[in-house]
Order: structure tokens, then sequence, then C-alpha cells
């Protein structure tokens, strides 16, 4: 996450009907929406594309991953975006629902990987966290004594002596957020299933599982601070008991300001993260409409400069964005795959 909404340019959409994106298409720019963590590097990408090519400004959006792809799969035309950005892969769920509003030929691009991070004043003492302790510390119930009761932990030190005795008080992003559904997924699901009760429900019923790991408590303890990370940077940075959920490309910008915790014993670095063993790796995406490649003057352009490797590669200049590089094998499949317009199959429910 990074900013708030924005936008390159200021433009009025025409509605039209999302049966056709073909001669009804009219608007002459580029048009992305979606993850606040991926935001930045759109922008990049839209400014350094605008000034080789002399196109109109790209208007990218700050939505979320979840609003971003809604809007992107409501239909096919000049009044939805070209492009979603993702700090997630699709899900299942999205993918029919734009089936279902006409956009059935999707490219998906992976054009890097980020971490989840959790910062906090550097007055702060140093957190290691395990998953098992983000799972205790921040879901709606967890488990105790073989039950499911509501979260009673308000201190750290209760869910573990090694952690310090201040309150439990975490600034995070929204439900739409991308930055969020990973923290759940790859933190508190996993922290989850370290116990065998909640491995066993996972084994029967996932979506139980889910439910009794990844729902968020909603007592104070988690404050939800909408899309701009810039917010929950001044809460920090003012409040030292605080913490906040983040990208670590915004940790990167800022991390003079905030430092961050271990997860499982794993500070979060580049390295790291792009091998996987920090547990809170995720890729980021970007989805692109093959139906508007033809019809939107500067799309396939700017869709071949993101995955490029002067942008996206090692070393490119959204490096100093903090974007982590794919390994050259991954990447020289990415731009082949923007090249040749690959379509998506179906993600798996799994």
């Amino acid at each position: 996450m990074y900013k708030p909404l924005l936008s390159l340019s200021v433009a009025m959409l025409i509605s039209m009907s999302p049966v056709s994106a073909s001669a009804q298409m009219q608007r002459d720019y580029v048009w992305a929406a979606g993850s606040s963590t991926v935001f930045p590097f759109a922008t990049r990408v839209a400014e350094y594309y605008m000034r080789k090519y002399g196109t109109k400004a790209p208007k990218i959006e700050s939505l979320g991953t979840g609003g971003g792809i809604k809007l992107f799969c409501s239909g096919l035309g000049g009044s939805t975006p070209d492009v979603a950005n993702a700090s997630r892969p699709m899900k299942p769920s999205e993918y029919e629902m734009c089936q279902k509003n006409g956009v059935g030929e999707i490219i998906e691009l992976q054009i890097g990987y980020d971490g989840v991070v959790i910062a906090m004043n550097k007055q702060n003492p140093d957190y290691d966290f395990r998953l098992d302790m983000l799972y205790l510390a921040l879901s709606k119930d967890v488990l105790r004594y073989g039950a499911f009761d509501p979260n009673p932990y308000v201190r750290w030190n209760q869910i573990s002596a090694g952690l310090p005795d201040r309150k439990i008080l975490v600034y995070g992003p929204p439900s739409t957020s991308g930055t969020r559904d990973a923290f759940v997924e790859l933190g508190m699901e996993s922290g989850g299933a370290a116990y065998p009760l909640l491995r066993d429900i996972k084994t029967r019923n996932e979506k139980r599982f889910k439910q009794l790991t990844g729902s968020i408590r909603e007592d104070g303890r988690y404050v939800n601070a909408g899309e701009n990370d810039n917010a929950t940077l001044s809460v920090l940075t003012k409040t030292p008991d605080s913490l906040g959920v983040f990208g670590y490309s915004f940790y990167e910008e800022n991390k003079d300001k905030v430092k961050v915790a271990k997860i499982d014993g794993v500070m979060p670095t580049p390295t790291d993260i792009a091998s996987g063993r920090y547990p809170l790796a995720r890729s980021l995406f970007i989805y692109v409409k093959k139906a508007h490649l033809k019809f939107v003057p500067g799309l396939e352009g700017y869709m071949n400069e993101f995955v490029s490797d002067a942008a996206a590669g090692k070393g490119g200049y959204l490096k100093g964005r903090g974007l982590i590089a794919l390994d050259d094998s991954l990447h020289d499949k990415v731009k082949q795959a923007a090249r040749t317009q690959v379509v998506m199959a179906a993600p798996d429910s799994h």
C-alpha cells in the first residue's frame, strides 16, 4: 500500500455497453486500477512510458486489489479499466465474475515480488513473531483448551512470555486490500494450522478453517487504516505501542522512520523475499483485458513496458521504488506471455 486515490490524468469517461470493446471504445488513454502496493510501480511505468513515447497520460487509481479487480471485471469498454493491479493472484470468484460480465480473455502477468511486513516505531522493543502468534493476536476467535472463544488477549506477553509487555494494537489495511488478504492467508491461517485440531478442520472443511483462522478481530485491537500507508506511518511514528501492516516496498522507502519485525526468525530482505524464505513473501501482478489491446492507444506498449528488462528486470527502474525482481528464467516467461498475449486459465480454487 502506498498512497490514497490518485490519478495521473483527469478524463471524462463515456459510458458504453459492456458487450463490445470495439469501435465503441471512446477513450484514448490507458486506465489501470487496483492495488495500492502496485500503485507506485504503475505510476512510475506510466510516467516513463508517457515521456518515452509521447502518449497521453495513463490514469492510475489506488482502490485496493479487491476494489480494482471488481471494477475491472464489471465489463468491457471505455467505462471500465484496461488493467487491474493486484498484490495477490486473482481469486476464482473474481475470475468467474469477469467471465459472467463478458471479460473472457485476461492476460495475467507477474511483475515481481514483495513482502508483507509488521512495522513499528524505532523506540519499540524488537519483535520476532511466530506465525501462530499472529493468529492468536488477531483472530476474532481463538482455540483455547479445545474450544473456540472470543479472543481474550490484550497484551503481547499474554501470548508468549518472549514478547514485550505492550498492548496489542495493529493498524492494517481494509478488507478490499490484497495486502490484508496476503497477511491473513500467509500469516494468520498458516499460524492457525500449527494446531492439530485446526489442521484436522482444514482437511475436512477448508471454508470453516478459513472462518476460524482468517476472521480478524473487531474489538479495536486491529484498526482498519484504509489504503493510505502514509497515514499508518504517521501513527507509528507518534504512537510507540502501535504496529502497522503494509508492503515491504513501502517500508524500503521509509526505513529511516520505522523498523520491522522478524517473522519466524527471518527479517524481510530482497533475497529472502524472492526465495520465499521470508514467510510473508508474496507475488505482485497486473491483469490486462485482451479485448482492449486493439482499441486503447498505448495499452499494448504500456503492458510490455511494465514487464520489460528496463522496468521490472534486475536493476530496472522499478527497483528504486522497492520492487523485487523475478529470477531471469521466470521473467523471460512473463515477457514472452506479454508479447504473445497468452490468456490465463481459470484459477485453482484450492
